[in-house]
């Protein structure tokens, strides 16, 4: 199996070699059907190809891998077969067909018909007698309901969704307070409010489009429920629930999208740790959890590039001890790829992102993506991660590994305790001396959570640090419920190789 490209997606084109067509798996991008199939059914299967990212089918081989050709009573005729795309889909998509001369399982000469479906960019394909359209999904050709059709003809460029007309809404459910700041922002203080709307199209006829909506509205859940971002700070590294649950903040912004930004936005980094490092000058100072920029700027990508018309979820940052996530519903827009996503510039929201450039959250040049890794590298942090859950939705992770963090410094944490006692801790003492010099002190419950055995184990880890002097103990008694742990600030090599 090779892979060619049309345009900016990747198709699978299979080889012409029989053993290999038999032998290959059915999937995403290739299938085998008899050639006793009816045009409307393989019309159905060239549709599905066409509509996610093209594929191959190979016509004379069963289900099983059994030859069967075309030279037997009941066969389609191949020259229809091949003809099917132009005249059972529509428009027709771009196919090119391969005769492959083969021996089938009678032993007489006959040949495979390959036909091989490039994937459709700028519409929606549809079986031409029936209207229905289907998307290849695993091994199945799928077929959509009116609302996935919706979002195909959305991705596809086919139909916009910012552009269509709210029929409920009019000028009055403006904020006034987010247009005027637009309106000084743009230099048009001394028009109408109608004016500015109509210009960028965020106003038709008496009614406001979904982008009129989501960036002016006073309340754009009032039309579109799903326009809201949700953020959460959990306790630990997972979300726990029931009698266990470990949400310690739980907010949702459901305002226009300017106010949303700057109140999530503050939030978020109102809950943003800081990390102590030692400098050259031997003097502690601080890191934050996160560069500004990245997390910033992840969140500002999720609410551009969203796909609002997808119903049911809003944007989420969820935030852990040990990372941050950005999940934003809809797979990611058109021509864009896990893969080229740091080059690749397309906004599914153009009129959104030109409004956020114009307020200056955002900016036209196709720099976030890359910045956002160039930023967590110059904070010696782990890359950040972009995936695909479900192949529905976009999620940003950005690790803030204590441990990494602390490892990349270790040349600091040797000047407070000498290599020879650093070097014979053993995993837990280690991971409990990390946590002390990262977050200032450990705690029985820190430790708990991030070696993850039982407060018995823990407080002898914790004990035995304090009597090799490396940890000193806070508290008023054993007791107590504030105690906690702290490197021990009379700690120096010579004190700690006595």
């Amino acid at each position: 199996m090779t892979i060619v490209k049309h345009g900016d997606k990747k198709q699978m084109i299979v080889s012409s070699d029989i053993n290999q067509l038999i032998s290959l798996p059915e999937g995403q991008y290739f299938d085998r059907k008899s050639a006793r199939i009816h045009l409307k059914d393989l019309a159905r299967h060239i549709c599905a190809f066409a509509n996610a990212s093209g594929g191959t089918i190979a016509v004379g081989i069963e289900d099983d891998g059994k030859v069967s050709g075309f030279k037997f009573d009941g066969s389609q005729d191949i020259e229809e077969l091949q003809r099917c795309y132009i005249f059972q889909c529509e428009p027709a998509p771009i196919v090119s067909t391969r005769h492959i001369p083969v021996v089938n399982d009678n032993g007489e000469d006959d040949e495979v018909l390959l036909l091989d479906v490039a994937a459709s960019n700028d519409c929606v394909i549809h079986r031409k007698d029936d209207k229905n359209v289907y998307l290849r999904v695993g091994d199945k050709s799928v077929a959509l309901a009116h609302s996935q059709i919706m979002r195909l003809e959305y991705d596809k460029n086919q139909r916009i969704f910012e552009d269509e007309v709210v029929q409920w809404s009019n000028i009055e459910d403006i904020d006034h307070e987010v247009l005027d700041d637009y309106k000084q922002k743009i230099h048009g203080s001394d028009l109408s409010d109608e004016q500015v709307l109509r210009s960028r199209k965020f106003l038709i006829g008496d009614h406001l489009t979904n982008a009129g909506v989501l960036l002016f509205a006073k309340d754009p859940t009032q039309f579109l429920p799903q326009a809201r971002v949700r953020v959460l700070r959990f306790e630990g590294n997972h979300m726990r629930t029931g009698r266990q649950i470990n949400i310690l903040k739980d907010q949702s912004f459901d305002s226009p999208i300017p106010k949303t930004i700057k109140n999530a936005s503050a939030l978020i980094s109102s809950m943003l740790r800081e990390f102590q490092y030692l400098g050259e000058d031997g003097r502690f100072g601080t890191i934050p959890e996160y560069p500004e920029f990245a997390w910033f700027e992840g969140l500002v990508n999720a609410v551009i590039h969203r796909d609002y018309a997808f119903q049911g979820d809003y944007i989420r940052i969820s935030m852990y001890d040990d990372r941050l996530e950005v999940l934003s519903p809809g797979p990611l827009p058109n021509i864009v790829t896990l893969d080229n996503m740091r080059t690749t510039r397309y906004a599914r929201n153009p009129r959104i992102a030109r409004a956020l450039v114009e307020f200056g959250w955002a900016r036209e040049l196709n720099e976030g993506v890359q910045r956002i890794y160039t930023e967590m590298q110059s904070a010696f942090l782990n890359d950040p991660v972009y995936s695909e859950p479900e192949h529905a939705k976009v999620q940003l992770t950005l690790e803030n590994s204590i441990t990494s963090r602390v490892l990349r410094n270790n040349d600091s944490l040797e000047r407070q305790i000498s290599p020879e006692v650093l070097h014979a801790l053993s995993v837990y003492e280690m991971a409990a001396v990390q946590l002390a010099y990262a977050e200032g002190q450990v705690t029985v419950k820190k430790l708990t959570e991030r070696i993850n055995r039982s407060s018995r184990t823990v407080r002898k880890v914790l004990k035995g640090l304090r009597d090799k002097n490396v940890l000193q103990w806070h508290g008023s008694s054993p007791k107590d419920p504030s105690q906690y742990y702290s490197l021990n600030d009379r700690l120096g090599k010579s004190t700690v190789s006595e």
